[in-house]
């Protein structure tokens, strides 16, 4: 499973808002709604957000494995 939790930490650490973020990379709604429900967006729009806080994916993005 995937978690953007880091993100929305650093958002807030950086004042920021969802709509902020969609304006800062030029992304549409849905892929803020797809970051919100914890699914899959496209690398384009990670390497956006790296290149907006000048960041690693590592720092916005943790993937969860589940152990069945």
């Amino acid at each position: 499973m995937i978690s953007y939790n880091k993100l929305w930490h650093m958002l807030v650490d950086k004042g920021m808002t969802q709509t902020d973020l969609q304006r800062a990379i030029k992304c549409s709604s849905n892929t803020i709604s797809k970051i919100k429900r914890n699914e899959t967006i496209s690398m384009q729009n990670l390497i956006e957000i790296c290149q907006l806080f000048n960041c690693q994916i590592s720092d916005i993005v943790t993937i969860e494995y589940v152990i069945k």
